[in-house]
């Protein structure tokens, strides 16, 4: 059964809510006048009734019990904030996406952004001009990071008030109101595809925030049997938890079928607990299917893991729960330690060039090995799924905002490793994803911020944020994350992309996505046309990848000293790219632009070059 307010037009508006435990529900319209009209229970636990003369825009909650009124657990719109009435929406919009058909799961480049610090007015619409640049770039697909409405602090300026990554959020169907309505939604994703560009949606499925979190007055929205970093977990296997099911269930295919929205990336899915004999997610992945089979477009489920788990995108068929890809933090990390030599936290269990060399050939490092940071055995090989179901990255909204300051890799590594770092992403055979303004190398931060409205909240998210940083020995106190000037520092400098290194590495970045774009032995993601090899003591990297047609080799190296190497090569070889050259404003290359087999080539310090043999 559809939950929700639903519009149906000529002043009638359907009004349906899930509450198998109470007595009685009524809805409570509030504007333009006040009235509350019983709702007349159904099968398994709903509630609904249809009311007249109620049009779009009009404000209301429900009344449990015939005590207390809450907003909607299927709230579409939360104008006045978390703690504020439900308003009823009219979906009708002019969509010009008809022939639209979207962009292959295996050809995605993804470019992950947070609404509120991309541009200065942080709204949906204000990403629209900018489309064009990364089209430009090479970006098909972006990543938006959650909009469900979650909390702010209405009592300052209306412009400050709403500050949160998005994983705050309380009503999983209400766009976040202060990036926008619904319609502005739509027209972003109206926009983004008439330039040919997908729109994934962050979604959060394992937990609500902890302020204007009502839903447990509804219905056993949680369980606890199970316990998550958020409290009780979400009530995925316990008495009731159908209803929970088809909740989130519907939530996504509301996401793609109102807003056309072309893939969700699920927030940390080993925090979704399921011991049932049909894993949710299984479900979730069926219910998607089925839909874009009946659209005739194809729709794609990414889950965020850390479990190096690949029965997450295995099939069904082969005991899998059918999702079509993964982010994996190995390459990540693997990249990160061999260019900043951080050894603190879980990067204790990286920090070998044998380790990326790994990740390039088989995706996950820890494929049931024993992991120092964890204590554990970790992970099982998948090397029996496609690179192109695994999404790999060197900066992403967790890896720069999880650091203290939140300081982006500009500020940690020299402009030949940030180079370095890009080709080492790009011209993987996995997904790629860049973090907003990581293409010109951004210097803002991206710290963590939130905006509460209950002091005590507010006192224990600021002393929990210092004691996450308290092993690691700082000098100071993590950046405040109440503050609104942490917020503010957090905005992107979208015009240091014209200037000096800024726009060099910009030019950088788009000649290795035309790369990957056109050249067949890159296009080819096939493990069997893949090969890594690493010498720890040169600090190098060295990747083969071949089609039917073409072979490049690339070697990367991580060493602060130039390396002399020999290739493995059967064919005579051209360069194609150096990171060295001048003209990537780099030292100069030493590496020969012909190289013969055998032939021993100079590698400048921390560089890339790539060697295309001929046929």
């Amino acid at each position: 059964m559809r939950t929700g307010a639903h519009y149906l037009g000529n002043g009638e508006c359907e009004f349906t809510v899930w509450s198998p435990t109470l007595n009685s529900v009524a809805v409570q319209i509030l504007t333009p006048q006040q009235q509350v009209i019983p709702l007349k229970p159904q099968a398994e636990g709903y509630w609904q009734t249809k009311v007249n003369d109620v049009y779009p825009g009009t404000l209301y909650r429900y009344v449990l019990d015939g005590e207390n009124a809450f907003a909607d657990p299927v709230s579409q719109y939360q104008p006045e904030g978390v703690h504020g009435p439900s308003q009823v929406i009219d979906h009708q919009f002019e969509w010009t996406d008809d022939e639209w058909t979207g962009v292959p799961l295996e050809s995605m480049i993804f470019y992950e952004l947070h609404v509120g610090t991309f541009t200065p007015e942080g709204t949906f619409t204000a990403i629209i001009p900018r489309l064009a640049d990364l089209k430009e770039l090479g970006i098909n697909a972006i990543e938006i990071m959650p909009i469900a409405q979650f909390p702010g602090d209405t009592h300052i300026e209306p412009s400050l008030a709403y500050r949160n990554w998005g994983y705050d959020g309380v009503y999983p169907f209400a766009v976040q109101n202060s990036y926008g309505t619904p319609a502005d939604l739509k027209q972003l994703v109206n926009a983004c595809h008439q330039h040919g560009i997908a729109v994934v949606l962050d979604v959060v499925y394992n937990h609500f925030g902890p302020e204007g979190n009502y839903m447990g007055q509804f219905a056993p929205y949680f369980t606890k049997t199970y316990k998550t970093p958020w409290g009780n977990a979400m009530n995925f296997d316990d008495a009731h938890s159908q209803g929970v099911r088809h909740y989130f269930i519907q939530n996504a295919l509301y996401w793609l079928g109102d807003f056309h929205i072309d893939a969700l990336r699920l927030d940390a899915i080993q925090a979704i607990y399921d011991l049932g004999a049909k894993h949710f997610l299984w479900e979730l992945a069926e219910a998607v299917h089925n839909f874009s089979q009946d659209g005739g477009r194809k729709r794609y489920l990414i889950a965020e893991s850390d479990l190096n788990n690949p029965q997450i995108v295995r099939p069904p068929e082969l005991g899998g729960y059918g999702l079509d890809a993964q982010w994996s933090d190995d390459f990540h990390h693997a990249l990160h330690a061999l260019l900043t030599g951080d050894r603190q936290g879980y990067y204790q269990d990286f920090g070998q060039c044998a380790q990326l060399a790994k990740a390039y050939e088989d995706t996950f490092v820890y494929d049931w090995k024993y992991a120092p940071h964890r204590k554990r055995f970790h992970g099982i090989s998948c090397r029996d799924r496609p690179p192109s179901q695994f999404s790999v990255c060197i900066q992403n909204h967790d890896q720069i905002g999880n650091q203290m300051k939140g300081d982006r890799l500009w500020n940690r590594v020299s402009f030949e490793g940030l180079k370095l770092a890009a080709g080492a992403v790009l011209l993987s055979p996995n997904l790629p994803l860049l973090f907003m303004g990581e293409e010109y190398g951004e210097t803002a931060p991206f710290m963590y911020f939130v905006s509460h409205s209950d002091p005590d909240l507010i006192q224990a998210v600021r002393a929990g944020r210092k004691q996450e940083f308290e092993a690691f020995h700082y000098d100071e106190d993590p950046p405040d994350p109440e503050s609104a000037e942490t917020f503010l520092r957090c905005k992107l400098n979208w015009q240091l992309r014209n200037e000096g290194q800024h726009k060099v590495l910009l030019d950088w970045y788009r000649q290795l996505i035309d790369w990957r774009k056109a050249h067949p032995a890159l296009l080819k993601q096939d493990r069997n046309c893949i090969q890594a090899t690493s010498d720890e003591d040169k600090q190098l990297v060295i990747v083969r990848r071949w089609s039917e047609s073409s072979e490049v080799i690339f070697a990367l190296n991580f060493n602060q000293s130039p390396v002399k190497v020999t290739l493995p090569i059967q064919r005579h070889a051209y360069k194609r790219l150096d990171s060295a050259d001048t003209s990537w404003a780099g030292p100069g290359s030493q590496a020969p632009e012909d190289l013969s087999v055998g032939q021993e080539l100079q590698l400048q310090p921390t560089s890339l070059v790539l060697y295309e043999l001929e046929p």
